[in-house]
């Protein structure tokens, strides 16, 4: 099974943590994988707040590489800066977006690096077709190596944001030049409609999905509980089990045969004296049951 955690690579003590890490390099993500019981995951390569370069040299990189062949399953995905918007109908934030993309799959190309997540973003006003256009044209723009994949990631659809129905992702996939492929949160496609609170739920969206996308699409689950009811487009995660999708239908998630070969990588809270390690015990406890 492969599971694990969106981690810091940061030098210094990460809510998450038990004591600072060791490495002054991105060799500290792996280490933290390894501490919370994970065997893949997912990075930042800077804070997703801000217009950044990862900046990584090369000592590093070869470093990070050796440290995930030797200690982990893989994969490793980026998760893009929070600023991307590639539905925006503004020139100015499309040649940003476009830029900081670029700049992170060169740095999963130089960090051995799969898979780059995205989310399209929102369309502002500029209607739903013309923002799944501009992001498919955004897209189509990227020099992608034969070695990475974007991944296009399921959204909890709130205002103008895209990326809540299947539909969206399987246009932006089918209507691009690119090769991509899709990320779904949990979280997000519960707080978007679908219900995943009931094993017979679980399959009747994954049956939807395959429908609609193509579960050979499927590379990525952000496996994340949600604090609020279906439907509501609120974002909010829950630890394993403890929130509205709850036990059963997280039990079928993690025990589905269709999705069985799906990395999962968790993006769960760190409260209530639990964290990473926990919920990750939590799902390697819930697929054996």
């Amino acid at each position: 099974m492969r599971v694990g955690a969106h981690v810091s690579i940061s030098k210094g003590s990460h809510p998450n943590d038990d004591e600072k890490p060791p490495y002054g390099d991105l060799r500290n993500a792996v280490h933290r994988q390894v501490t919370f019981g994970g065997n893949c995951g997912q990075i930042f390569t800077h804070s997703p707040q801000v217009w950044q370069d990862p900046g990584i040299d090369s000592d590093e990189a070869e470093k990070f590489r050796s440290a995930s062949a030797e200690r982990l399953d893989g994969p490793w995905v980026i998760h893009s800066s929070y600023l991307v918007n590639l539905c925006t109908p503004k020139d100015g934030l499309r040649e940003k977006s476009l830029d900081s993309m670029q700049k992170e799959i060169d740095a999963a190309s130089q960090l051995g690096i799969e898979y780059v997540n995205v989310h399209l973003g929102a369309h502002t006003g500029a209607g739903v077709d013309r923002g799944l256009d501009n992001a498919i044209s955004v897209l189509d723009d990227l020099s992608i190596p034969e070695a990475v994949t974007v991944l296009i990631e399921s959204d909890a659809g709130s205002g103008t944001k895209l990326g809540g129905d299947f539909e969206h992702l399987a246009t932006v996939v089918e209507g691009s030049e690119q090769d991509l492929d899709v990320c779904v949160d949990t979280a997000h496609a519960f707080a978007a409609g679908y219900d995943l609170s009931t094993a017979a739920a679980v399959d009747s969206v994954v049956a939807e999905f395959d429908d609609i996308v193509g579960l050979e699409h499927l590379k990525c689950i952000h496996l994340n509980d949600s604090k609020h009811a279906c439907g509501t487009n609120k974002d909010e995660h829950a630890h394993i089990g403890e929130g509205h999708i709850g036990v059963e239908g997280m039990r079928r998630i993690v025990s589905h045969p269709a999705l069985e070969d799906v990395p999962l990588v968790l993006e769960t809270p760190t409260e209530d004296g639990r964290g990473f390690a926990w919920n990750i015990a939590r799902v390697r406890e819930l697929a054996a049951e």
